[in-house]
This record gives C-alpha cells, structure tokens and sequence, in this order.
C-alpha cells in the first residue's frame, strides 16, 4: 500500500507539473499571440470544453477500463496537447492551433484528474486515515515545480515552444512509469460496478451541494492559475518573470495549506475548516488588487493560496464518503467544479476588458459570500444524513 500511495502522490504532482508548465508562460503566449484579456479569456475556454466533456465519461470509462490506464491515458492525451499548444504559441502564432492544443489538454487532464482522485480516493480508504489533501499536496508541489521551472524559463529568455515540449515529454513520460504501483485496476472495477449510476449522482442534492462548493473553491483556484501572473504584470508594470514569482507564491501557499490542513480537519472537522479558508481566500484577493507594495501583494497571494488550499480536496473526499458509490460521485462533483474553468476565462476576461485585469479578481471575493452556504453539505455522510 505504501508504494501505491507513493505513486498516486506522483501521478498528482506531475498532473499540477502539467498544468503549471501552461499556466506560468500565459503573459507571454498572450503577447505572442497579440490577443486582448477578452480573447485570451475564450482562447482559455477551450481547456474548459475539452474538460467538462471528459468529466461527465469518466466515472464510466474508469469502470470500463481501470483508473491506472485511464491515468495513463489521459496524461498522454495531455502531452499531447502540450506539444500542440507549444507550436499554436511558439513557433507559428496562431490563435486556433493554440486553443486546439488546450482543447486537448483539458479532455486529457478531465481524465486524468477524476480516474487519479478515484485512486487517491481508494489508497486513502485502504489505509484507514484521511490523506487526500496531502495527495493535493502533491498536485501543488507539481504545480510550484511547474510555476518555478516557467519562471526561471522566462527570466532566462528560454522560447515558450522549447519549454512546453520539454514538460511534454515529462507529463506523458511520468505516469506511465509509477503505473505498475498503482493499486489494481480489478479492484476499481469492482468498487465502480458496486456503485453504478452517475445519473443516479446527479439527482442526491448531498453530492449537488458538495459540487456547488468545489464550484466555488475551484473558481477560487481556477482564477489564481489563469490569471494571477497576469493580473500581477498588467496591474503592478512588472516583467513576465516577477509575475510569474508571484504565481509561484501563491501556488507555494496552497501546497503548505494541503499538507497541515489534514490535522485542521481532523481537528475542527470540515465544515469550520472550510469556512475559514473562504474568509481567508477573500482577504488575500483583496490585498492582491488593493496592496499597492509588492511585498503587500504577494503576501496576499500567499494569503489567497492558504484560503483556495483545502476547498477541493476536501470536495473529492465528501464525494468519495461512500467508497460503493465513489466513482459516480466524484464524476458528478468534479464535473460540477470545472465548470468554474468553463465560465471563469471568459466571465474574467470579459471583466478585464472593463475594469481591468487586476480589478476583476475581485469577482472570487464576492462569489465566495454564497458559496458559503453550500459548505454543510462537505460534512461527513453520516453525520449529513444525521442532520
């Protein structure tokens, strides 16, 4: 089980690696690209699209074929659309073959995200204790990796296009070599047949509830990784590479906020967990647009990371409570929360045409006002059911 555990915390940290590798070089494929924040925000929808058509399969597809060769599958899949997004960006300028390549990566990530939380989801089961939010952990140390090696790229002058090759050929490589650690695909077969029905999910107002908050947590997160660096470069007048730092802040936050959060949870249990990361959220946004000094700002988006750290973790597992009808569950709630990346590129974007790119972050402090009243619902099955 221990090797099992080992190789779901890698197949999270390279499924963040992969998505920070995009994410940390956006101000300059935006530049590339000659697009305003508003095109940029629909070029960004296409990673939404090709995710919320993954979501809604996967349960399925992980029953069908395992959740190790959906991993694998789909961080090729990913990778591919890396490479495809590296010559749209890099090599030829264009704005279709850039948003085919997102579209790519976000069906490949769509699969790889729920079939590795099923598995996480499983481990955690396995070893009797609750561990998902460190396996998130794992995803944003991946992601501070990723942010960090953009970073050091753009500060050295390294092209877009040889940069995302490289986290390519890492992204498809990685999960293919910890797959034979991963626990058995009969034994996910087996637990996903026990549940049945995903439309069965979509009609329990528990897990619609559960998937209203990871909506509103992953439109906290989501927001940070389109936008943040960005935000930061337009709103302060500083380089490609400082924004990027500051992505990386933010993105070091929430990796330290998952790995303590598990002794908050045990602790003071979800609902108050919860509760306090979205207070904690909405002081960093506002620091991040109001702080004026550097320091001020990226202490808010340190801030901003420590509040978005628990929100969807906490998500998997409330969706995971009943391991006969995890599968279903997990398809359902994380459908629910990508939604935030279908809406949040373009609604941001549309904003920032507006108001500014730094001024419309402000949108993740107020959505977070009532997404609070959803949080209940994260409480433990039982405890929901007792209610």
């Amino acid at each position: 089980m221990l090797r099992a555990r080992n190789a779901v915390a890698v197949v999270f940290a390279l499924n963040g690696f992969a998505m920070a590798s995009w994410m940390s070089r956006i101000p300059e494929v935006r530049d590339a690209l000659s697009v305003t924040p508003g095109e940029l925000g629909r070029m960004l929808l296409a990673i939404s699209v090709g995710s919320l058509l993954a979501l809604p399969l996967s349960g399925s597809v992980v029953h069908r074929f395992g959740a190790r060769a959906v991993i694998v599958g789909g961080a090729a899949v990913t990778a591919v659309g890396l490479g495809i997004c590296a010559a749209g960006s890099g090599v030829v300028a264009s704005v279709p073959l850039t948003a085919a390549g997102l579209f790519a990566f976000g069906l490949g990530t769509g699969l790889w995200d729920v079939s590795m939380n099923i598995d996480g989801a499983a481990v955690e089961r396995e070893i009797g204790r609750t561990i998902m939010p460190r396996f998130h952990a794992g995803f944003s140390f991946g992601t501070v990796i990723g942010a960090g090696v953009g970073a050091a790229c753009a500060g050295l002058g390294v092209p877009v296009a040889v940069h995302l090759v490289v986290a390519a050929i890492v992204v498809g490589a990685g999960p293919a070599l910890a797959a034979p650690s991963l626990l058995p695909a009969q034994e996910r077969e087996e637990q996903a047949s026990a549940g049945g029905g995903v439309l069965r999910a979509w009609a329990e107002p528990r897990t619609l509830l559960v998937g209203l908050m990871v909506l509103a947590m992953a439109l906290t997160e989501g927001t940070a990784n389109d936008w943040l660096a960005v935000a930061l470069v337009d709103g302060y007048a500083i380089p490609p590479w400082l924004g990027a730092v500051g992505f990386a802040v933010f993105l070091s936050a929430m990796t330290a906020g998952r790995v303590v959060g598990t002794v908050l949870l045990d602790r003071f249990g979800r609902t108050q967990v919860l509760w306090a990361t979205m207070v904690t959220a909405g002081v960093g946004v506002l620091l991040v647009v109001f702080g004026g000094w550097l320091p001020l700002v990226f202490l808010g988006a340190a801030i901003w990371g420590l509040g978005a750290s628990l929100g969807f973790p906490v998500g998997m597992s409330a969706a995971a409570d009943d391991p006969a009808r995890a599968a279903a569950r997990v398809s359902v709630v994380s459908t629910i929360g990508y939604t935030a990346f279908l809406a949040g590129p373009p609604l941001l974007g549309y904003l920032a045409d507006h108001v500014g790119t730094l001024h419309a972050l402000l949108l993740v402090a107020v959505l977070l006002i009532p997404s609070a009243l959803a949080v209940p619902a994260a409480r433990p099955s039982d405890q929901a059911d007792a209610a």
